[in-house]
């Protein structure tokens, strides 16, 4: 009897341990924050790509590596999920990575890549004649969330321009406004202009009759960013994440037609936005998108972050950007 008890005992442990996760079979997962927007077009075909079942990041991560998407309206957000230790990287504009930077004295986040430039813009009513900052005293302006790339480039722009503009209020009033709501209001003309980035700008010409009064052609508008932790914890998977962005970026500058199917796809499948492939190439066309940065590019925006508020004191960008 004690026999065939020890030979069900063993039989039971040699099916756990045949079923029984290995350290080969764990997996590990990177959480990659993104915008519903054309200037995060590595992000949307990388998507796209996964639904053909070919997965870009993956597949260059490394065995028992899979990337999670997560989606954010605006920078901010985003910068607060790497806070929280909800995300380990994120594509998003140079204003709140810069702010999260200078926020946690440079404990917190760093710049690993570029991705896009250009693409962003000031758009008013067709029959606008607003031409300056001065014009814009009592007007209103829309900006994709307060603090983000956007949102600082417009105040800084009335500041420069004269008037008196605070947080809260001031000469003219900045109102953060996610970009769907953005165009309903411009089209109701609740809104006299709107500083935002691609598809949107494009949609606010061609779906709303506005033109572009300010067009930011060659300004840095999406950067890939990195949590410290998960540098230090996982530097290796980060070189090799960027490798794969740089790889992907290049496939996407050779293969633009194809590219802008794909980011137009994804951006209907996940997020509703359906989009004509005519606008998609035009908003396609205001990008440069590019896997370089610099550190020198960050001192614009330090200027214009200090000029209206955002940044007290001025950061030492010597950690800013890190190659993994």
């Amino acid at each position: 009897m004690r026999h065939g008890w020890r030979i069900l005992l063993l039989s039971a442990l040699s099916i756990v341990a045949t079923h029984a996760p290995t350290r080969a079979q764990q997996t590990t997962t990177v959480r990659v924050g993104h915008f519903p927007n054309i200037t995060h077009v590595q992000a949307l075909v990388a998507r796209a790509l996964e639904r053909q079942g070919r997965n870009w990041f993956s597949e260059r991560l490394g065995p028992g590596v899979k990337v999670e998407w997560y989606v954010y309206n605006a920078g901010p957000s985003a910068m607060e999920a790497i806070f929280a230790k909800s995300l380990d990287l994120s594509y998003v504009g140079p204003n709140p990575a810069l702010n999260a930077y200078a926020r946690s004295r440079g404990a917190e986040v760093r710049v690993i890549a570029g991705a896009v430039n250009g693409g962003s813009a000031l758009v008013v009513q067709g029959d606008s004649t607003l031409s300056k900052p001065a014009d814009f005293k009592g007007k209103r302006i829309a900006t994709p969330q307060f603090g983000n790339t956007q949102d600082v480039a417009a105040r800084a722009w009335l500041v420069a321009g004269g008037l008196r503009i605070t947080q809260t209020g001031g000469d003219a009033h900045v109102v953060p406004t996610s970009n769907p709501d953005q165009l309903s209001l411009f089209q109701s003309r609740q809104l006299d202009a709107v500083w935002t980035v691609e598809p949107w700008v494009s949609r606010l010409e061609s779906e709303a009759g506005g033109k572009i009064l300010v067009e930011e052609k060659d300004a840095i508008t999406t950067i890939l960013v990195s949590s410290v932790d998960f540098l230090a914890k996982n530097r290796d998977l980060a070189k090799r994440f960027v490798e794969a962005h740089r790889e992907l970026t290049d496939w996407i500058r050779r293969n633009p037609d194809e590219a802008q199917r794909m980011a137009g796809d994804e951006l209907k499948i996940s997020f509703r936005l359906d989009m004509s492939p005519e606008l998609v190439a035009k908003a396609w066309s205001r990008m440069v998108i590019t896997p370089d940065t610099s550190r020198e590019a960050f001192q614009a925006f330090v200027t214009s972050a200090q000029q209206v508020g955002f940044l007290r004191d001025t950061p030492d960008l010597s950690r800013l950007i890190e190659a993994p």
